[in-house]
């Protein structure tokens, strides 16, 4: 087992003038209790305390400032601090809280000072949400935060460390590629070549794919009922259940995905790339609102960081054509039923095929022709835009403002 650290980066987002004052006033408190303990000389977390208890700060920014401190004094030598330095929180601090059901799907709660914290929307770097899906499902720990603003917007910076199986030495040629197709009708479908070229052990999550159908679909017919209704709370709390029961299927379905992996022989799991299924998926408004709103990127993140840990790389292709193609002899066909795959190559021996296996065989395929792609795009990003109205968590202080569900996403 290898011990990785990263600093995963979230960019608050539109802070209203309320929470943007909060945060100046976390921010100044702060530094002037950094100041006065490194003017001080504090060499001891003792002596270090002394001089930030006086502070209104909560509990997690001065225990932060007692272990740095001495640490510029006795460790680093400083003669002098820098002027603006960022708001140091200790790994209890935070609390992510993750909306899949919002056009801003995570939510972290910032300390203010002992008795009010500020839950505020945030958007993470694209690159790092697998390791933010670790965090959030206790994969991952968290260490040190850092709170700062950069050309006047809000940032986090937060320390996570995760442990990971050691990787392999094969090389890219001798993988056995899986491929991995994300579908409506089976919510995940697995397969890849044998030694002759020939598609092998199929495995699809067909029930798993109901089961979400059917959750979804309750989860918005009813708490628009209830939201109609002026049942806020209510429809909050219906929602936040049906929501966790997804998130159970996902993290079910992405683990057996990996086992699988780990059943064959040198894997190598190859995705679809989230910015072409974006670009290409124009089915009208109906079955866009479903297609979105399967969580493309929250299924990818979680089969990522899950494979990393198991040290089984993950590669992603163009996902073109790949479930209109004949994974035997490439003819455009079509589907005839929402399962079946019909080729209309009269020469071609496959006929009718199982259509999301298909599709995964072809996937895998796109990787033996070279097409993998090592990482995704910088704005890669898949949530449901279409329906959630629940809001955020809540402020910790009875007047603040009601934070709203957010529309769009920041850029």
């Amino acid at each position: 087992m290898t011990e990785l650290t990263k600093t995963l980066e979230l960019k608050l987002v539109e802070p209203n003038a309320h929470k943007r004052r909060k945060l100046r006033e976390t921010r100044e408190a702060y530094q002037q209790a950094l100041h006065d303990a490194f003017n001080a000389r504090c060499t001891t977390q003792t002596q270090a305390n002394d001089v930030v208890i006086n502070y209104d700060l909560s509990g997690y920014a001065k225990n932060a400032l007692k272990q740095y401190v001495p640490q510029l004094t006795t460790t680093y030598n400083a003669g002098e601090l820098h002027d603006d330095h960022p708001v140091r929180f200790t790994n209890e601090g935070l609390r992510l809280d993750h909306k899949p059901e919002n056009a801003i799907e995570w939510y972290v709660k910032i300390p203010h000072h002992e008795d009010y914290h500020l839950w505020m929307p945030a958007q993470p770097n694209p690159e790092q949400r697998d390791w933010l899906e670790a965090l959030n499902a206790g994969d991952a720990t968290m260490g040190e935060s850092r709170l700062f603003e950069r050309d006047g917007t809000w940032y986090l910076h937060v320390t996570t460390t995760r442990d990971v199986e050691d990787g392999s030495e094969v090389s890219a040629e001798e993988r056995t590629p899986i491929g991995v197709d994300i579908g409506e009708a089976s919510l995940v479908t697995v397969c890849h070549r044998d030694r002759h070229g020939s598609p092998t052990a199929p495995e699809l999550w067909a029930d798993e794919g109901k089961t979400v159908r059917r959750l979804r679909k309750t989860y918005f017919t009813a708490t628009r009922r209830l939201q109609t209704r002026g049942s806020e709370c209510i429809a909050e709390s219906f929602g936040d259940d049906l929501w966790n029961q997804i998130d159970d299927v996902f993290h079910r379905v992405t683990r057996e995905v990996v086992e699988y992996a780990e059943s064959v022989e040198n894997p190598v799991l190859v995705l679809e790339d989230l910015t072409y299924i974006r670009e290409s998926m124009d089915y009208g408004e109906y079955m866009n609102r479903r297609l979105h709103g399967w969580g493309f990127a929250k299924l990818h993140a979680q089969i990522r960081y899950k494979a990393v840990e198991k040290g089984i790389p993950v590669e992603t292709v163009n996902p073109r054509n790949t479930s209109k193609e004949c994974h035997a002899c490439g003819e455009v066909g079509y589907r005839p039923r929402q399962a079946t795959f019909k080729c209309t190559n009269d020469a071609c021996w496959m006929g009718e095929y199982q259509a999301d296996v298909n599709g995964a065989v072809n996937i895998a395929d796109r990787y033996l022709s070279g097409e993998s792609r090592f990482r995704e795009h910088e704005n890669d990003d898949d949530s449901a835009e279409d329906g959630g109205r629940l809001t955020a968590p809540q402020d910790s202080q009875a007047d603040a403002t009601k934070q709203e569900t957010l529309g769009t996403y920041a850029s």
